[in-house]
């Protein structure tokens, strides 16, 4: 393979727009971090030399998948890959892209709070340090954080992921400008984090994903680019075939 990138220009089936802007965050100065997914040709995992799982570029922020890496992380409830199938900011879907969409809500389930809350204590953990270092958190992170905690919250009680954070926008914005007292901000954490923990008791979602249906989706996407694949070299062929014949 010459050119992973070419993954993405040629055989992506899904993108969108995350970070600030998806959360409702954005300001003048946010960039625009573009994700995405993309089907790798079906012969080319029958070389030995097999696609990338993961492509950065070939814009500035722009990061994408392939399919199956990117449902094997849906299905361990990983935060980032179950945002990036929520996103409200889709700039390009194909016909298997949105059966992939269809399958959001197979990917939830009660899995994502020992994920998000992992990730969430992980941050945390790298804010406390930084007071301790330096006498301040990084603020954007500060407000992200709270942000996570409390996506996964509303994700545990109503078994539905939404991302723009809504009426939230204002007192989440005072926090990355730094307006919110640490001893605060540490306090809504704290708070949100054992929010979290009562919605978990009751939360509507299953126990495990539906694993079957996203592989069942899996197995489709692969057959249809195989035989696509085999269309294209009949055709191929049959032109060569077609020009040989009269020139003999």
């Amino acid at each position: 393979m010459d050119n992973p990138q070419d993954l993405v220009r040629d055989h992506t089936i899904y993108a969108c727009v995350m970070g600030s802007r998806a959360f409702g965050l954005a300001t003048e100065d946010s960039d625009t971090d573009r994700r995405g997914v993309f089907l790798a040709p079906t012969p080319l995992y029958w070389r030995f030399e097999k696609p990338p799982t993961h492509v950065e570029g070939p814009a500035d922020e722009q990061f994408g998948w392939e399919l199956e890496r990117f449902c094997e992380l849906a299905l361990r409830a990983n935060p980032n890959i179950l945002e990036c199938l929520h996103s409200p900011l889709v700039e390009h879907v194909t016909d298997t892209g949105r059966e992939l969409l269809a399958l959001r809500g197979a990917f939830l389930s009660r899995q994502a709070h020992e994920t998000f809350a992992r990730y969430a204590l992980g941050q945390r953990k790298k804010l406390d340090a930084d007071v301790r270092t330096h006498g301040a958190p990084r603020w954007k992170h500060a407000m992200h954080l709270l942000r996570l905690l409390a996506c996964c919250r509303d994700l545990l009680l109503t078994g539905e992921l939404t991302l723009d954070v809504g009426a939230g926008r204002e007192p989440l914005l005072a926090v990355k400008r730094g307006e919110v007292p640490w001893p605060e901000v540490e306090s809504r954490m704290t708070r949100l984090a054992e929010e979290c923990e009562a919605a978990a008791a009751r939360t509507p979602l299953p126990p495990e994903p539906d694993r079957r249906r996203v592989e069942d989706f899996l197995y489709r996407a692969r057959r249809a680019s195989a035989l696509q694949a085999y269309a294209d070299d009949q055709v191929v062929h049959g032109v060569v075939r077609g020009v040989d014949a009269r020139q003999g």
